[in-house]
């Protein structure tokens, strides 16, 4: 009897136990998703009184938005095509978002509510040109109405209503360049400006109904005009001559062409070359010449006349109209850590119609872009908010002097990314706390008990979900045992680097890159890539962990670099310096000093490279390694891989010693007429590698070809170079090679026959895995290239390495020619492919997962035993047991595979890893448009238990199975007692 109550009760125990998997409460506990836009270029406002305040913005990261302007909060948004950059954005009959994009030759109407497309409409476009768009602000549903589009050379009237194309007309003439579409308001005339050879100044009118030419005129200007052109009314513009000297304005009432010429000299004393900036005022221009912003009035037969000027920081936006047929325009200036914001009337600029500054909580650089919007306040007056684009690309709203709201955008651009750990907690907990701490421990156990016997409510439900977010400590600046906790640095496109915590990706804190100097010539440097410079170990050192940013002053490859270092765990900028060199290529050494900094050396164009940090015991540590240190480079357009080595010290006179010449070692060549180098790669020099060997399914040991100079090359044919389909298989061919960096030599070549790019691969321990297309079978394939080394053939007996009789003592070097095997396997796979990254862990022993960025902008985690070269259509019984799939043609896609759930990565550019303290498991970060995280455990979790296991439950398990074997016990003995007593 006793026995059958302890089983029953150890029945129902386990049973409660494996019930409780709440699998809904799980989401988002250990991953985050963040969406973005990036830098807003165009924005338009929809404030009237029914339904929701919104702004309607397009950005340079090609997605058209529709944002709350309560919070900030993205209504709606659509991120287009990579080649689908948008020229323009309006709002049509109070109902339809219209942009412009890919050059003027796409046309689309949005939902303005909810962002559904209503219609698209391709224009024919026959040559590259402007892009211009003209949106009528009636709100009548006629046809009489259109909006006006012009690129690609032509001129059309589209339809509001359905996106009909009603008329067209040619302007594809020779040298012929539209300027400006203008159609004055309740007119149905449409002036079309443009130049010839930029010398002759055309104008068109054109009947918007019909698309008719009713008149046409045309005037030589001998000075020849620049293209920089500000429309100041419907019937004129002012435009700059070749010398960027003289403002022209160019009026054309009735048809006839009147040119006004103003010499930037009458305008303002010390003139130099001139710039007309882009907003639109109404009979004003902004003019920048020596750093200075003047407001240029224009009269009315033409006649310029400064009225007001500004600092060089200050943003305008376009005017609006204001109450008494009055416009009004904003004006935006930062200085230090303080906005200030004017508007003013453009007829009268003393009078003010408002003027705030408000205090920022952060620096974000300039301001790069002023969109104004008024409103009627309560008690009738006018009301001003400012939407600005900051130099961080930040987008914040300005009302009532104070920010409403802000959004980082600069995180849409990211760039490069590193990690890094969070400081170690401090020791010494109160009393008070360990009581909190305890009981809310018991309170929360006791309600995941209720749980597990299903008696929770749906308060204790959420109860216990809040409770678990609480208690797990993954929002903590602390790290954690198990490495958890991170942050994650990431640098973006404008310059400004960023801590994320891995818990709930929060900022915790962010810096703007700048110049050291006060140069003119580099005031806000290019950030380009991110490195860590100094790793300290807390046990033999108390300082803060520090990155390194390289930033460039200017596009040119030729422009001289910037030094920035971070601390880690402050955001704070340790020192910065002009290198007063460019920068092609950073190198980090692996080398340190006795500072932890780790050593650096940045190639610049001139084929010298420096040394960095600049001390001497950095530089003793570097000569001691100075034969052994070996690089290389690749010239992609003019398919060339060179191997260099160091030579010598700088000879030139402005040179110190820590500047080094090269000299160069090898050459690989590709012919031009047959190959183009698309893609390199190589391994990640942190990669940590278990084992060298792997043992075979016969007991024979495969060693692992590994190491860190090994290059992986793509070459497709140049007709092959283009888009996918653009050739004929017989025309496109890939070919791959494995190149050791040390010596040039090809160690493997694999040709793909009617092939073509692009190529994403990723390289990890010994094998590399490539996608592309094959243009034969109209499919995407996978191909897995797995080396091995064969110099190495007597070790292959397995009990010689266990009981430590093989061969360990044989000096490597890669100036011997090494003898490799390679083992590879292609399969089919149904989707493309924007970028390949691979799972690590810490100690390299959990098997690793391919992570796959979908062209649907989704991560896909595939198990690398599916693409192992040993797989066989019928595998053996050893081959089982080792774990090989059987063969198939096409690599399985499953749903529940996905890392990123139901979220898209919109824009995905990039997929990092980092391992955790565990090994089981790795963090996951991936970066576009809008940012992923995640924490990833291939093989499961096998070295830690999971969040949610109950340990009130273990304990009332282990309890109750005491009590029923002391029961247990206690009736035997009675049992044996009383039948001694029969």
């Amino acid at each position: 009897m006793a026995i059958r109550v302890f089983l029953t009760l150890l029945l129902f125990l386990s049973s409660a136990i494996l019930s409780f998997s709440l699998y809904e409460d799980q989401a988002g506990l250990t991953d985050w998703h963040q969406r973005y836009i990036g830098k807003v270029k165009h924005a338009v406002f929809h404030t009237q009184k029914t339904g929701r305040k919104r702004v309607i913005v397009s950005t340079e990261e090609n997605v058209v938005a529709s944002l709350d302007l309560r919070h900030g909060e993205i209504f709606w948004r659509h991120v287009l095509g990579t080649k689908d950059a948008i020229d323009g954005v309006g709002i049509a009959l109070g109902k339809y978002v219209i942009t412009l994009s890919s050059e003027g030759s796409t046309l689309r109407a949005w939902n303005l509510p909810d962002g559904q497309m209503v219609w698209e409409t391709s224009l024919h476009s026959a040559q590259h040109s402007k892009s211009l768009l003209s949106v009528p602000i009636n709100l009548k549903v006629d046809k009489d109405y259109p909006i006006i589009v012009f690129g690609g050379g032509y001129l059309h009237a589209v339809s509001a209503i359905d996106g009909e194309v009603l008329w067209k007309k040619d302007f594809t003439a020779e040298g012929f360049e539209v300027q400006r579409v203008l159609q004055p308001p309740g007119s149905s005339i449409i002036y079309v400006l443009g130049f010839i050879n930029f010398s002759e100044a055309v104008v068109y009118q054109i009947d918007s109904k019909s698309g008719e030419v009713v008149a046409e005129k045309s005037m030589m200007f001998p000075g020849g005009f620049s293209g920089e052109i500000s429309s100041v009314s419907s019937d004129k513009v002012v435009v700059l001559d070749s010398t960027r000297s003289i403002l022209v304005t160019i009026g054309f009432i009735d048809g006839d062409i009147s040119f006004q010429k103003t010499p930037i000299s009458d305008l303002v004393e010390d003139s130099g070359k001139a710039e007309i900036l882009s907003a639109l005022l109404s009979n004003m221009l902004a003019v920048k010449v020596n750093k200075r912003t003047l407001f240029v009035k224009v009269g009315g037969e033409g006649k310029l006349e400064v009225v007001d000027s500004l600092s060089d920081e200050t943003a305008m936006s376009d005017s609006l109209p204001v109450a008494d047929d009055q416009e009004a325009f904003a004006s935006v200036h930062h200085e230090g850590s303080k906005i200030h914001l004017m508007v003013k009337l453009v007829n009268e600029l003393d009078n003010v119609l408002l003027r705030e500054t408000i205090q920022m909580d952060q620096h974000r650089g300039r301001v790069h872009k002023v969109f104004m919007n008024n409103y009627i306040r309560t008690d009738r007056s006018n009301g001003f908010r400012a939407l600005i684009v900051m130099e961080d690309h930040s987008l914040l709203l300005l009302q009532q002097g104070a920010i409403v709201w802000s959004r980082e955008e600069g995180l849409a651009s990211v760039t490069d990314v590193t990690t890094a750990e969070l400081p170690l907690g401090k020791d010494g907990v109160s009393v008070a706390k360990v009581e909190h701490t305890l009981f809310e421990w018991l309170k929360g156990h006791v309600l995941k008990l209720k749980g597990s016997l299903l008696l929770a409510s749906p308060e204790d439900v959420v109860a216990i979900q809040e409770l678990r977010v609480k208690s797990s400590g993954k929002n903590k600046l602390t790290r954690d045992h198990n490495g958890f906790r991170k942050l994650i640095l990431a640098l973006t496109r404008p310059g400004k680097l960023f801590a994320l915590h891995t818990g709930d990706g929060r900022i915790v804190w962010s810096m703007l890159l700048k110049s050291p100097s006060n140069s003119q010539a580099c005031e806000r440097p290019n950030g380009i890539s991110l490195y860590q410079w100094q790793v300290p170990h807390h046990h033999a050192m108390d300082e803060n962990p520090s990155v390194l940013v390289v930033g460039k002053c200017g596009s040119d490859s030729s422009a001289p670099g910037v030094l920035s270092f971070v601390d880690v765990y402050t955001g704070k900028e340790i020192s910065s310096s002009d290198i007063g060199h460019s920068v092609v290529q950073v190198m980090p050494l692996p080398f340190t000093d006795s500072t932890e900094q780790r050593l650096h050396l940045i190639a610049d164009t001139v084929g010298h490279v420096h040394l960095y940090p600049k001390t001497s015991e950095a530089l003793s540590i570097f000569q001691r390694e100075f034969q052994n240190v070996y690089w290389y480079t690749v010239e992609a357009d003019d398919g060339i891989i060179r191997g260099h080595v160091m030579k010598g010290s700088c000879s030139s006179e402005t040179a110190d010693e820590y500047c080094f010449t090269t000299r160069e070692l090898w050459t690989v060549v590709f012919p031009s007429e047959s190959e183009k180098i698309i893609s390199t790669l190589t391994r990640k020099p942190n990669e940590v590698v278990h084992t060298q060997a792997k043992v075979n399914s016969d007991q024979d040991l495969l060693y692992k070809y590994v190491s860190r100079n090994l290059l992986f090359v793509a070459t497709v044919s140049p007709k092959g170079a283009g888009e996918i389909g653009s050739v004929t298989p017989e025309e496109s061919s890939l070919v791959v090679y494995l190149i050791d960096t040390i010596t040039g030599r090809i160690l493997h070549r694999l040709s793909h026959q009617g092939c073509q790019g692009p190529v994403h691969a990723v390289f990890s321990e010994n094998w590399v895995v490539y996608h592309y297309f094959n243009l034969r079978a109209h499919k995407y394939e996978v191909t897995v290239v797995e080396i091995y080394d064969q110099s190495r053939a007597e070790n292959k007996n397995v009990w010689k390495l266990i009981l430590g009789k093989h061969n360990l003592t044989a000096p490597i070097t890669s100036y011997s020619r090494p003898e490799v095997f390679t083992k590879s396997q292609s399969y089919f796979f149904a989707q493309s492919v924007k970028t390949i990254a691979v799972t690590s862990t810490a100690k390299g022993i959990t098997s690793k997962q391919l992570l796959i960025g979908t062209i649907g902008d989704q991560i896909l985690a595939l198990d690398k035993r599916f693409v192992d070269p040993r797989r066989t259509l019928n595998p053996s019984q050893a081959e089982k047991e080792e774990g090989i799939i059987p063969l198939t043609d096409t690599l399985p896609i499953i749903p529940q595979a996905y890392i990123t759930h139901s979220h898209k990565v919109e824009g995905l550019r990039g997929i990092v890893t980092a391992p955790s303290k565990l090994e089981s498991t790795t963090h996951v970060f991936a970066y576009g448009v809008d940012l992923f995280y995640t924490r990833l455990a291939p093989s499961k979790t096998y070295d830690s238990l999971t969040d949610d296991f109950s340990y009130a439950l273990l304990l009332i398990t282990i309890v109750a199975l005491v009590a029923a074997i002391y029961i247990t016990w206690v009736l035997s003995e009675k049992k044996e007692l009383s039948e001694k007593w029969r």
